[in-house]
């Protein structure tokens, strides 16, 4: 008994060593799952987020200290505000320990509200990117005139009854369309930029969670249970 015992302890030994040789895939995919790029998670995604939301969030309101005229929908400054609540629930996330399975309840509600938050602020900047966009497509055909102090535009100068696009507190036409043309650009680089941070938050949050099958423990029971019946 003593020699059977003292070669089982041998075997153990040897596949922990094994183990530690080879390394461990649980172990390796637990490492891996706290960190990102070097990074514990979400500090990467929480200090983008916070840079891109605060960003959009600045230019929304130049945008609409241009003109008085332009629609909310096209100061998409409330995309930004959503992404900077999202970094800093993600903050909030580097204040416990992050583990894909969750152990205690605030661990699993902070982790759903980042989730959560992250797939609205990837809504909200995919909408704001559409939104400005189409604003962008139709200033690059006004044609525009200055008339008592607000821009005039028109899609097409033909058209009677066509559509007059007025932007109030604008003395120059020229300057206010050039300045409006590159704020929507950089509002559809920075908007697009979060979306896709946004998109990869949620994405490494699922893979955590969810892509880890431990199938061998599962057939493994059935497998022993069949061996000592054919030995009996």
């Amino acid at each position: 008994e003593k020699s059977t015992s003292s070669s089982k302890m041998q075997e153990s030994a040897m596949k922990k060593k094994q183990k530690k040789m080879n390394g461990d895939p649980k172990a390796s995919q637990e490492e891996e799952s706290h960190t990102c790029c070097g990074c514990r998670f979400p500090l990467l995604f929480a200090l983008l987020q916070l840079v891109l939301g605060i960003s959009v969030t600045v230019l929304g309101f130049l945008m609409a200290g241009i003109s008085s005229s332009l629609l909310v929908r096209d100061t998409p400054y409330w995309a930004g505000i959503i992404v900077c609540v999202v970094s800093l629930v993600g903050f909030v996330m580097l204040c416990i320990s992050y583990q894909p399975d969750e152990k205690t309840c605030v661990q699993f509600t902070v982790k759903l509200m980042y989730f959560l938050l992250s797939a609205l602020g990837l809504v909200a900047c995919v909408l704001a990117v559409a939104f400005v966009a189409h604003h962008y497509l139709q200033m690059t055909k006004f044609t525009c005139n200055t008339i008592l102090e607000s821009c005039q535009c028109k899609l097409d100068t033909t058209d009677p009854l066509g559509r007059t696009f007025v932007y109030q507190d604008a003395a120059d036409c020229g300057s206010l369309i050039s300045m409006l043309n590159l704020y929507l650009l950089l509002q559809m680089v920075l908007n697009l930029t979060a979306a896709l941070v946004c998109l990869l938050a949620c994405f490494t949050m699922w893979k955590h969670r969810y892509q880890v099958f431990y199938v061998g423990t599962w057939f493994y029971p059935l497998a022993a249970t069949e061996g000592q019946q054919q030995k009996v």
